[in-house]
This record gives structure tokens, C-alpha cells and sequence, in this order.
């Protein structure tokens, strides 16, 4: 009897593994070997489209003041269906994540910095420069807090002290190629305006807030078809941000590491990890009473080094208020935004990206008595045999695409 009855089982288990992909009754879904797959939990940049009633929103830094190569200083890049992008805060490294995203440079010419600490603006310098050889033909725009204590502090003193420390790398580009890729205008906004709209074009409002962590630092909100962003830049807990964020569709608001990690990550003294941790910030048990009273669709804890062992605390923290929708930020978390709709899924990055194209015709260089003037001393030291072998491949060059273009450099001791 004991037997016939493992037999039975055994049909029964037979029968059951036999049973295809949509039983009851129902065909299995089918797919297409060739085509594309129907539906993908990644984000492939450059490969979807942006609808018209669609907002992106790309973190392309999440971390902290200490250097890691897991997270960039603060960034995100906000994509609208209108085709306006916007990169609030730009910190130290975010500059690659947002070249592995493979867009057009010119595109990427509205740049919203919260506060002047390196980890949320440290990036920008590079950013700019490079934008020549990253075939922008397209003057740059740059918005952040101005007033306080010391004028030169805003983004306008700022930004001038940066074009002079770099002014000989500014002059050369120029000189070489379009100068419209250095140029830069800067827009400084009260760090004390409440809810102040200090951008309003092609449909989008920006608002800034002000933020309790050092004067001159600010929050913005941006607003376009029906849907609102909230980001917090760097701050403690406070009443603006619950104001005017309140029912945002994506609230990213600052959270560190709890104090008594900020002994065993950095060797802090208790007094310096109660400060780093708690005055100025905000912990992940304030951030979930501030998501609990905003309500947004989706709350982005970022500015915290999110490790397989951080993460649990950080959220067991925020859990003890907030139990809506969350996202504890990593570098290429993406989120895509409309009415009906709110998905979160991570970029696959192109870690080996040249820039796409320019979008532009270009202009030529400066030439005039202020531009750069090579020294002909330069000249000398220009050798005859290694300068032929230049010139060959310049000749070669010209051979094989139909130009005449004259290598001016090494052909001025040897010229023909």
C-alpha cells in the first residue's frame, strides 16, 4: 500500500513539472528571439524615450564629503518632456557619471548649486572647462546663493575666483576652439527668499528655499506639468522644506549616518560625531517624520554612504515615522515620473563614453591682441625628423579625407 502510494505521488509530481508557463488554461507569453525584450528593470541611457508628459531623474552622486569611488558628491540631473535638463548640485566626481550618461554637452546647460561645499560644487570647475573638448558650442548657465555675511562668497564671487584660477586654461581652449563653451552666466538668488521663483520658461517654475546649514545654503523645488521635485541640498531639519515640499512626486532630502556610526566608520570623538551627525543634517529618524509629514510619492534619502551594513540602520531609523514609498539613493538610481506612474530602477553606465556630437555649427577661436599668443620660443624646440614623421601622418590624413588642412605647428621650422 506504502508503494502505490509513492507511485501515485510521484505521477502527481510528474504531471505538475509538466504543467507549462500560464496554466488555467492560458498560453505561455511568448518572445521574440531577435527582437528586444518587452520590458526591462534597467535603465539603458540614450535608449528610451522621454514623453511628452514625462519627468527623469538620474542621481549621479549620493555621497559624502570623504572620497569613495562607489558615490560622487551630490548631483542629479532632472530630464523633462518638454527636452529642458537640469543638474542640481555638482559635486566631486559626479562630472563622469554624468558624462557615462551619453548626452549631448550642450544639452547639459543649467546647472543649480545649493551651497558652495566641495562634495555639492566641487565637480563644476572640470565640468566647465571640459565642455570645449566635450563639443559644447553653447554658453553655460549657473544659478546658486548669493548674499550673507561676505558678498565674494555667493556663486558670483565664487564663479569669478574660479574663471581667475583657471584663466590661462580659459585662454587657451579659447584660442583653439569655440569660445562660446567657457562662457558662463551666473545668476545669484537670496539664500533667504522663501519659496522665492526665480526661473520661469517653456513651462517650468524653479523655487528656492532656504536651508539650516550654513548661510548661503539653499533647497529647490521645480515644478512643470502638474508634477513636483523637491531637493533639499544640505540642512537640518526644517519648515520651508515641509512647506513647499509637501506632496512632492520626488522629495530627495538629505540624511547622514547616525552618531554612534560616525564613531566606528570615522574614529570620531563623540563630540565630533554628535556635531557631524545631528547639527546642520539631518538623521534617518528626522528624515522619516519628514517624509511622514510631506507625504510624497517617493522619498530619496541621499547624502549618506549606503553599505550593505549602513542601509539596514539607516532604514530601521526611518521606519520608526515614515512607512510610504523609499528610495535610500545610490549613484545611477534612476526614477521615472508622470501622473499615473512612478518606477525606480538603476542605469547601466557606459564607464567608456565619448561625448555624442555637437548640436551646433562651431564658431572660430578668439584671435586678437588679449587672446593667447604662443611664445616662439615653443618653437625651438621643434625637431626635424620627429616633425616629419607628424607631417606625414598630417599628409596622410589629408590624402584619405579630401582636406588641406596645414599642421601649423610642426610645419613652421620645415615648411614647404
Amino acid at each position: 500500500m506504502k508503494l502505490e502510494t509513492t507511485k501515485v505521488l510521484a505521477i502527481c509530481f510528474s504531471f505538475l513539472l509538466a504543467i507549462p508557463e500560464g496554466a488555467n488554461g492560458d498560453a505561455p507569453e511568448q518572445w521574440s528571439p531577435v527582437d528586444p525584450f518587452p520590458t526591462q528593470s534597467a535603465y539603458y541611457p540614450g535608449t528610451e524615450k522621454l514623453h511628452p508628459d514625462e519627468m527623469r531623474v538620474v542621481a549621479c552622486g549620493t555621497g559624502m564629503p570623504q572620497p569613495r569611488l562607489k558615490q560622487a558628491g551630490s548631483c542629479y540631473l532632472v530630464e523633462l518632456g518638454n527636452g529642458d535638463k537640469f543638474v542640481f548640485d555638482m559635486g566631486k566626481g559626479s562630472a563622469e557619471r554624468l558624462a557615462a550618461l551619453g548626452i549631448p554637452t550642450d544639452q547639459l546647460n543649467k546647472v543649480l548649486i545649493s551651497h558652495l561645499h566641495f562634495d555639492h560644487a566641487g565637480d563644476f570647475p572640470s565640468f566647465w572647462l571640459a565642455r570645449g573638448v566635450n563639443a559644447a558650442r553653447q554658453p553655460l548657465f549657473l544659478w546658486g546663493p548669493g548674499g550673507g555675511q561676505n558678498s565674494g562668497w555667493g556663486i558670483k564671487g565664487w564663479s569669478e575666483k574660479v574663471k581667475q584660477a583657471w584663466a590661462w586654461d580659459v585662454a587657451t581652449r579659447e584660442s583653439s576652439g569655440d569660445p562660446r563653451s567657457t562662457q558662463l552666466t551666473v545668476t545669484e538668488i537670496d539664500w533667504k527668499g522663501v519659496n522665492k521663483l526665480f526661473y520661469d520658461e517653456n513651462g517650468v517654475k524653479i523655487y528656492s528655499i532656504p536651508t539650516i546649514h550654513i548661510d548661503q545654503s539653499i533647497g529647490f523645488i521645480l515644478e512643470w506639468n502638474g508634477l513636483k521635485f523637491a531637493y533639499s541640498g544640505d540642512t537640518a531639519p526644517n519648515k520651508w522644506f515641509l512647506e513647499h515640499a509637501a506632496g512632492a512626486d520626488l522629495a530627495i532630502h538629505e540624511l547622514m549616518l547616525p552618531p554612534d556610526m560616525w564613531i566606528e566608520k570615522y574614529s570620531m570623538s563623540h563630540q565630533a560625531a554628535v556635531m557631524s551627525g545631528t547639527q546642520g543634517h539631518t538623521t534617518p529618524r528626522a528624515f522619516g517624520k519628514i517624509m511622514e509629514i510631506t507625504k510624497p510619492r517617493m522619498a530619496v534619502a541621499n547624502h549618506m554612504q549606503n553599505d550593505f551594513d549602513t542601509a539596514p540602520i539607516i532604514e530601521k531609523e526611518i521606519r520608526m515615522y515614515y512607512r510610504g514609498p523609499l528610495s535610500l539613493a545610490m549613484d545611477f538610481m534612476v526614477w521615472n515620473i508622470d501622473k499615473e506612474r512612478l518606477t525606480t530602477r538603476m542605469a547601466v553606465a557606459n564607464p567608456e563614453s565619448y561625448p555624442p556630437p555637437a548640436q551646433v555649427p562651431a564658431l572660430p577661436p578668439v584671435v586678437g591682441e588679449s587672446s593667447y599668443q604662443w611664445d616662439p620660443f615653443s618653437f625651438t624646440g621643434l625637431e626635424e625628423r620627429t616633425s616629419a614623421v607628424t607631417n606625414q601622418v598630417v599628409e596622410e590624413f589629408n590624402l584619405e579625407q579630401g582636406t588641406n588642412i596645414e599642421p601649423i605647428l610642426s610645419r613652421m621650422p620645415f615648411g614647404k
